[in-house]
């Protein structure tokens, strides 16, 4: 089962990036639980919490679910994917075991698609603005919640990409994010494509806007998608 967290800069919860992938991941055979987690004016560590107890309601009901217990993934695009690699940073740091008590939260694994990850010098500043909102500029929190800085050994296998074009997260998110997988020994996979604008989703027709843009020729043409 894969927990979808949407972007939307921690301002909203995109629909470009909920019902359109869980529909791709459906079609793989996957099942899907969408977050739409608080945003703006709630402020961190809320949608961190939202998304661990969405995860412990998963663990909770696999059996009646059918879900595999030991294969939950963790999705999240943009904004969205900076709270599910908060989650697999913190499923066992005190912020959250304070309210959760229980050992099982690891994730199997995270997906993150072009994720927001830094709070520093290639930060999107819109994101991090509403997540902290009026502890924005304190510079402890904003270590706190920049990503690359908080990897350790337990994070799970990460597999992210990104596009070297993208005009609102910088690229270097991911590639701070990997490298500081790869430095602390956990499995990763990275991919970054030449071009392609912020948020395409499944890049394809099921997630285009209705004036035709996130969508990318390749992926988008007659016959070449589900």
């Amino acid at each position: 089962a894969v927990l979808l967290m949407p972007g939307g800069a921690y301002r909203y919860t995109s629909d470009r990036e909920a019902e359109p992938l869980a529909i791709r991941l459906n079609a793989m055979g996957l099942q899907v639980a969408v977050l739409r987690y608080s945003c703006a004016p709630a402020a961190y560590p809320r949608a961190l919490l939202e998304a661990a107890a969405a995860f412990q309601l998963l663990k909770d009901n696999c059996t009646a679910w059918n879900i595999r217990q030991d294969r939950i993934f963790l999705m999240g695009c943009s904004a969205g994917g900076h709270l599910a690699a908060s989650l697999g940073i913190n499923w066992n740091q005190p912020i959250i075991t304070q309210y959760i008590q229980r050992t099982d939260l690891r994730p199997f694994a995270q997906i993150l698609c072009y994720p927001v990850i830094t709070a520093g010098a290639y930060a999107h500043e819109e994101s991090i603005q509403n997540l902290l909102q009026e502890h924005a500029e304190d510079e402890q929190l904003r270590n706190h919640v920049s990503l690359e800085l908080q990897v350790h050994k337990d994070v799970p296998r990460t597999f992210l990409w990104h596009t070297y074009t993208d005009p609102t997260v910088s690229v270097q998110n991911s590639l701070l994010f990997a490298s500081a997988l790869v430095k602390k020994g956990v499995l990763c996979e990275f991919h970054m494509y030449d071009k392609g604008a912020h948020g395409l989703s499944t890049a394809g027709r099921l997630s285009q806007r209705a004036d035709g843009e996130k969508l990318q020729p390749e992926v988008g043409s007659p016959g070449t998608e589900l």
